[in-house]
């Protein structure tokens, strides 16, 4: 069975980087593993308060 990374094209050492702030992922590559991982990301920013919500959504 394929992992997230295999499933969004990307390497296990990218999803390293990004999770460790070693890279900035673009909204391209956030939609690929969105799609991949089969959930949302919601992200809200404003002048006083930063919000990222990751959702799976549930198993068909």
């Amino acid at each position: 069975m394929l992992d997230g990374a295999e499933r969004a094209g990307l390497t296990q050492a990218k999803i390293s980087r990004i999770e460790g702030a070693d890279a900035v992922p673009t909204l391209v590559l956030l939609r690929r593993l969105t799609g991949a991982l089969d959930a949302s990301l919601n992200i809200a920013l404003d002048d006083d308060r930063e919000e990222v919500v990751f959702v799976a959504h549930p198993a068909a």
